[in-house]
């Protein structure tokens, strides 16, 4: 049977997750999400995620891991910046484009969609300097920026008969050993919008960190009230 691009894509979302709770290597990561999307039919598109589990599913029999994300964010910023850009500008016309997963942004990255549009997700990808401008335009078309909430993003840019602004849905503080990410250009007759948004996997690992300390404080207060006694 014949692959689509839906079905490519969603063996790829699959495989970024995997990496982000820590199932795959990056190599392998990478190597798996490159057979994805060249895959033209399902045999070829069933072994990459044959040994991999639902995205967030819990193994019942592994205990929850410690605090490492119990203060929030997992992100490590160090270890993705400095790497060499894999991509420095993408164009749309009539069409679309998308930049997410596991890449590596240009310190200028430039972006056109005209009468069409795209993505650039920034969860996952790693930058090329710590200081990064992205540049938007748009010509009746739209461009989505997705970024973590924890990502130093400064957004200034220019609406003309269309809107260039940035909107939450997961409130964080950015961190400051994020790199910083400049993004500016304009919309005519379109828009730019950049969103705050985590992706699945960080929040799963959010989640589980405050089941974690849930778990650790209700120990906690039974071990104190043995401790004091009955007749205390």
């Amino acid at each position: 049977m014949r692959a689509s691009d839906t079905e490519r894509e969603r063996v790829a979302e699959t495989l970024r997750e995997a990496v982000a709770e820590g199932r795959l290597e990056m190599e392998e990561f990478e190597q798996r999400l490159e057979s994805a999307y060249k895959a033209r039919t399902h045999g070829e598109l069933e072994p990459l995620v044959r040994d991999l589990p639902a995205p967030g599913t819990e193994v019942s029999s592994l205990s929850p891991a410690p605090a490492r994300a119990a203060k929030g964010s997992a992100v490590r910023w160090a270890e993705r910046v400095g790497k060499p850009a894999t991509s420095s500008g993408a164009f749309a016309f009539w069409g679309g484009f998308g930049r997410r997963g596991n890449w590596t942004v240009g310190r200028k990255f430039t972006a056109f969609a005209m009468w069409g549009g795209g993505e650039i997700d920034l969860r996952e990808a790693n930058f090329e300097d710590r200081e990064v401008v992205i540049r938007c335009i748009t010509i009746m078309g739209g461009i989505h920026v997705v970024v973590p909430p924890e990502l130093n993003a400064d957004v200034r840019g220019i609406g003309i008969m269309g809107g260039f602004g940035e909107h939450s849905k997961d409130e964080g503080v950015p961190s400051p050993d994020s790199p910083r990410v400049r993004i500016t250009g304009f919309a005519l007759m379109g828009g730019v919008g950049v969103e705050r948004k985590r992706s699945k996997a960080e929040k799963q690992r959010l989640k589980e960190a405050e089941r974690a300390r849930e778990l650790d404080g209700e120990r906690g207060d039974g071990r104190g009230r043995l401790e004091k006694g009955p007749s205390d």
